[in-house]
């Protein structure tokens, strides 16, 4: 971004807009690909976070440190706490327009809020991913995704969704049990497995399965998202895969 909202007075160059109206061309691309996988596979409709879009606002683009959003935070909380709220509602509602427009579930994005520590993470975003989980509810289940959250999974569930995502950092079976084990489960094979020999690939999987111990409300995915050198052979060797092994 060539102007990052740095600080309060920045804010008052945000617009707020109707996603409904001014992001049409998306939810009739929406419209257009439920009819054409009626009956295949479900569409899974998604938007990022509070915090994670304010990151990329406040940074200017991706970081590693995040020291200016955290700078932020720390120096203008109530500034920071506008930020995320109308964040919060416009994302809610652009979700939600998504469920309406023929989405069957929705996945929230939060993959840099593993940085902050737990009472930052209540204190700042917290009460903001509530808000959207509010507003977008209530029409189709809700995903709640992170990365580096390992420390934050009971909070992640706190904040809301129907589904909580774990990544490849902790055992599925470990991370559940942090989260809750009466809320379902995404999760969560190492991307980069995906590069390495077949066999080993596939014994990553049986892992990722043995930990779920067949109980429902487990969705077998990634802990992130796919690489771009992945092949699509071995994408299609994992599907195959968990499909045999859990077939009922």
């Amino acid at each position: 971004m060539d102007a990052p909202v740095r600080g309060g007075d920045d804010l008052a160059r945000l617009r707020r807009f109707d996603p409904r109206e001014e992001l049409r061309p998306v939810l009739d691309a929406i419209r257009l690909l439920r009819r054409e996988l009626e009956g295949k596979v479900p569409l899974i409709g998604f938007a990022g976070a509070p915090f994670t879009l304010a990151s990329y606002a406040v940074e200017g683009g991706r970081s590693t440190q995040f020291a200016a959003t955290k700078a932020f935070m720390y120096s203008e909380p109530r500034a920071w706490h506008a930020l995320a709220a109308l964040l919060a509602e416009v994302v809610g509602d652009y979700l939600r327009a998504q469920a309406e427009a023929g989405a069957q579930a929705l996945q929230v994005f939060d993959s840099w809020v593993g940085v902050l520590d737990a009472p930052d993470y209540r204190e700042f975003v917290l009460p903001h991913l509530r808000t959207l989980f509010a507003r977008a509810g209530g029409l189709v289940p809700l995903i709640h995704f992170g990365t580096g959250t390992s420390h934050l999974l009971a909070l992640q569930r706190e904040a809301g969704g129907d589904v909580i995502g774990i990544d490849w950092r902790i055992g599925l079976d470990e991370g559940w049990r942090a989260a809750g084990e009466d809320v379902a489960v995404q999760g969560n094979l190492e991307p980069a497995a995906l590069l390495g020999t077949r066999e080993r690939l596939l014994a990553r999987v049986d892992d990722v399965l043995a930990r779920a111990g067949g109980r429902a409300g487990h969705i077998f995915n990634l802990g992130h998202g796919i690489l771009p050198a992945t092949p699509v052979e071995n994408v299609k060797a994992v599907v195959d895969h968990v499909h045999a092994r859990t077939a009922r």
